[in-house]
């Protein structure tokens, strides 16, 4: 009995002992996690967390992570804001719902957390992120003139900020245009900035209408802020419908005069040359009969 156990023993090590072996020599990478925060025209906020690792040397992008958003402190079920996994870009994004309202409100200031749980490759990771909450508005005035001004929250209170950099543009579909040559403006101690739109002749849409918007982007104690306004300082697009118009572009049937002259010509002039060549032909075997 004894010498079966043995057997035993030596068989389960013989197959067992690889797999620890390959265990023990894969080694796990660190994974980072960046949490940003997001107020999107003072009415949908939301969260991004960026995952990046350092693979052969180089930071890269890590898709497929499960991660849960938090808010306050993770040790709290109640607090879980949502889950999420992270894309081909590394990235998860999670609006934040309604039922942080009473979190949100305990205090100005809030604290976000992400977390992530070991895997077969990545230790578990851990990001946070405080933010004030703050409030960002956009407003004209006569002559093109664009105003913008920030407000934070102090002890229940909304107080204007100084020294907040924005950034003063009009919504275009490549991102933002900036109104002048103008980057970046500075609030002063009233929150507020003054920008003027240089933008003449701006294409706009079927009314001439154009989205300006103000944004403060990676604050360290605001995060990212937005706001927008809608205003009539653009040129109407009127679209041309050139379907039942001849164009190089148009519908079979709708080709431009010269191209269908010029194509026609060209098949005119290839069929002569085969007939030429064919009468030719008969001529010389008529010849060589006689």
């Amino acid at each position: 009995m004894r010498k079966h156990n043995m057997i035993l023993l030596f068989v389960l090590s013989v197959f067992l002992m690889p797999s620890m072996l390959m265990a023990q020599a894969i080694e796990k990478n660190s994974l980072s996690l960046t949490l940003k925060y997001f107020n999107d025209n003072n009415k949908t906020q939301h969260l991004l967390v960026q995952a990046k690792s350092k693979i052969d040397g180089k930071f890269q992008q890590i898709a497929a992570i499960p991660v849960q958003f938090y808010i306050g402190s993770e040790a709290l079920s109640e607090n879980l804001l949502g889950k999420g996994i992270t894309n081909d870009k590394g990235e998860a994004l999670l609006e934040i719902p309604s039922q942080a309202k009473a979190e949100w409100l305990k205090s100005p200031n809030q604290n976000f957390v992400v977390v992530s749980e070991a895997n077969i490759k990545f230790d578990e990771a851990r990001g946070d992120l405080a933010i004030t909450k703050a409030k960002l508005k956009i407003d004209t005035l006569d002559g093109r003139n664009i105003i913008a001004s920030i407000v934070a929250s102090v002890d229940t209170v909304w107080m204007p900020v100084a020294h907040v950099d924005f950034v003063v543009g009009v919504k275009r579909f490549g991102g933002l245009l900036n109104v002048n040559e103008t980057q970046t403006y500075t609030s002063d101690s009233t929150g507020m900035i003054t920008a003027l739109f240089k933008r003449d002749s701006l294409p706009g849409d079927q009314k001439g209408n154009l989205i300006l918007v103000t944004s403060v982007i990676d604050n360290d104690t605001y995060g990212n802020l937005s706001s927008e306004i809608e205003v009539p300082w653009g040129t109407k697009l009127v679209y041309t419908n050139n379907f039942d118009h001849r164009s190089l572009f148009a519908r079979r049937g709708y080709s431009p005069i010269w191209l269908e002259t010029l194509a026609y010509t060209i098949v005119v002039a290839v069929w002569a040359v085969i007939i030429f060549l064919v009468v030719q032909i008969k001529k010389i075997k008529n010849l060589g009969i006689e």
